[in-house]
């Protein structure tokens, strides 16, 4: 029976001899010509393995057959080889990383993931040939990918229990490798190195990162996943696996996830923050897949280096981190901030903390245990209402926030000297504290500081306008009698209309030029200071513009009316100079009242 099996594997292996005279068997395909055929090869070839161990233990010894059926064997093993680089070969578009990653998550695209539903609304408007048609055009694809990693399969577990292995992993490698070189190619994905990263100007870098963060996730998740399930289909052992694995893509995955390192390694730079956290964020998220395809131990420095990666990204955001609060600390700027507004300092301060904000889950991550510094210059009277947070149960990173702004907020507090207006100053910490409370609830920040932190700046706001209303209207408050309504002597009359006209003109010319940015906060200012003043010189106008009305020049006594108060003060804080008071402030009050 065996030397039948040697007489049947010998006829159809030199049909398909790749040294026979005529051309048929080097010029057609094997499993493309007859697929039945190409089973019945390979059964051949078992029937070969059989004979083989038959003829090799002494009892049944037969050089001559033995030998001959190691040539069949050599024979049908270059042809299978040849076989297997062809359907490689052939196949690269069918057997790229996409549809194979798709083919091991689903078992048909068009089959189970299509719910009963679109069918059933895809039955509605196509007759059942159209679906027919486009049922078989959608599995098309998958048809050819699925007969092509069988043969693979049936090609590769022949040759490798007929000992001939290493010429089938080899060809396997040289293929495979390619592709995924030429895919992460096509993905932008280059080689560079850490000069290279530190010359490169910010935006070229900037690009070279958002395409990294966008490509590596494709790379994970198809390229070096298709592989994997491809690889792992193929190959029954698990040597095989490895090594076929680990040589098409090691080189590729050190390189891919080096690159972030390379970054967190260079020039630091405040704009640099974001794409660090864009990058720690990419490999964070893809962590799973990486440490479930990169498993085999002869690829543990890959998983070594996406952690090293996320280390030195971590370590990079903590430095500029701490490089952001000292640049707080240590600006200098003489320049004032006219009426009042808001500091430069503070909008960038606010602005680049709220995108921070965004990254919450991150930087939660990276500044985990890390302690805020033990030794402050900062006044001890703001920590305890600006760094409580945790009875809140805040995050560490929420404290790390509130400590960022604490910073900001010492600063402005000492910027308040370079105002030799005491009620300017006041104003302008009421502007910036306004602003930074406003962009605390717009962003991330409101959860992460929490409500509480909120109400206690809220407070402090109308502590400063309070302190500001207070510093800059007590002289026209002061100017009016303590009771507006009481009968006083017509000289006093006068006196009192006299300080309270230059007071008001005085505190008026002064502050025309004031701002309040916010529109809420300088409507309350203004109704506040309204409420302050002109009842009060109501009760004194009424009362006293009988006995005055027989006086000459009264217009020169009494210059305002209380509507024209009113009208005077809704002209306040919009940072518009009004010059002049009589009759030139006179005409802009007119105005104002108009309008208003």
């Amino acid at each position: 029976m065996m030397e039948e099996n040697i007489d049947n594997a010998e006829l159809l292996i030199n049909k398909w001899n790749l040294q026979a005279s005529t051309g048929f068997a080097t010029t057609s395909s094997l499993f493309y010509d007859d697929r039945k055929e190409a089973k019945d090869f390979i059964s051949c070839v078992k029937d070969l393995q059989r004979a083989m161990r038959f003829f090799i233990q002494p009892e049944n010894s037969n050089s001559v057959l033995m030998v001959k059926s190691q040539k069949l064997m050599q024979t049908a093993m270059k042809r299978l080889e040849k076989e297997f680089y062809q359907i490689l070969a052939a196949n690269r578009d069918r057997l790229d990383p996409e549809s194979i990653s798709g083919h091991g998550s689903e078992k048909s695209r068009g089959g189970s993931s299509t719910t009963s539903e679109d069918y059933d609304e895809e039955v509605e408007s196509s007759d059942e040939d159209e679906i027919q048609r486009l049922s078989d055009s959608i599995n098309e694809v998958e048809q050819v990918s699925t007969v092509a990693m069988n043969d693979l399969k049936m090609i590769s577990d022949c040759m490798i229990s007929s000992g001939y292995g290493k010429e089938v992993v080899r060809i396997y490698k040289i293929i495979r490798k390619s592709i995924v070189d030429e895919g992460l190619y096509k993905l932008g994905l280059e080689r560079l190195t850490a000069a290279q990263i530190n010359k490169m100007d910010w935006e070229m870098l900037d690009f070279k990162i958002k395409n990294w963060v966008y490509a590596v996730k494709i790379a994970v998740k198809t390229l070096f996943l298709g592989e994997r399930i491809l690889c792992d289909y193929v190959f029954t052992s698990e040597t095989s696996r490895e090594s076929c694995f680990t040589a098409i893509t090691k080189d590729s995955a050190l390189e891919l996830f080096q690159f972030p390192e390379l970054v967190a390694k260079g020039k630091k730079s405040p704009e640099k923050m974001f794409r660090i956290l864009d990058l720690y964020d990419a490999i964070s998220e893809l962590w799973p897949e990486i440490e479930a395809i990169f498993w085999y131990q002869s690829m543990s420095n890959i998983r070594a280096q996406a952690v090293s990666s996320l280390l030195k990204l971590g370590e990079s955001v903590r430095a500029m981190l701490t490089d952001f609060e000292a640049a707080i600390q240590k600006d200098s700027s003489k320049a004032l901030v006219l009426g009042g507004g808001i500091h430069p300092l503070t909008r960038y301060v606010m602005n680049y903390v709220c995108f921070l904000s965004d990254y919450t889950g991150i930087l939660s991550d990276i500044v985990a245990d890390w302690p805020l510094p033990m030794h402050t210059s900062l006044p001890e009277s703001y920590f305890d209402s600006s760094l409580d947070t945790e009875d809140d149960g805040a995050s560490s990173i929420g404290v790390r926030f509130a400590w960022l702004i604490l910073v900001l907020l010492c600063k402005l507090d000492g910027k308040t000297s370079l105002y030799k207006d005491v009620p300017l100053s006041y104003l302008f910490l009421a502007n910036n504290l306004n602003y930074v409370v406003s962009k605390v609830r717009s962003s991330n920040l409101r959860f992460l500081l929490g409500e509480d932190w909120i109400s206690k700046h809220e407070v402090k706001v109308k502590q400063y306008s309070l302190n500001y209303e207070r510093m800059g209207w007590s002289k026209v408050l002061s100017s009016l009698p303590a009771d507006p309504t009481a009968s006083i002597p017509l000289d006093a009359t006068k006196e009192c209309l006299s300080s309270f006209n230059t007071a008001f003109e005085t505190a008026y010319r002064t502050q025309s030029s004031w701002v309040v940015t916010d529109s809420k906060l300088r409507d309350e200012i203004k109704i506040s200071i309204c409420r302050k003043i002109v009842p009060v010189y109501r009760e004194f106008y009424d009362t006293n513009r009988a006995a005055l009305s027989g006086e000459r020049n009264v217009e020169a006594l009494i210059r305002y009316s209380p509507d024209d108060l009113s009208n005077y003060l809704s002209d306040l804080f919009y940072g518009m100079k009004v010059s002049g008071t009589g009759s030139s402030a006179g005409n802009s009050s007119r105005h104002s009242s108009s309008s208003h």
